[in-house]
């Protein structure tokens, strides 16, 4: 039986960054595939492309809700 360490609360300097699949941002931001993917079309939310596979890294997910969380407060 194979055992996977929990992730790294913090990536630090020499930590690969985590790739986060597009079903994987629907899940965490509680919405559709067809608003995740215009995110990422408009650019609001980075990513990037290997091959035909779109990932987008734990840090700009991140990055896209501090954003929007300091929209909200200044309206």
């Amino acid at each position: 039986m194979t055992t996977h360490a929990p992730a790294a609360p913090h990536q630090g300097p020499n930590t690969p960054e985590e790739l986060l699949t597009v079903p994987q941002v629907m899940a965490r931001l509680q919405l559709g595939r067809s608003a995740v993917y215009d995110l990422l079309r408009t650019r609001q939310l980075a990513s990037i492309t290997l091959g035909r596979a779109r990932r987008i890294p734990t840090h700009a997910l991140t990055d896209f809700i501090h954003t929007r969380l300091e929209q909200e407060a200044a309206t």
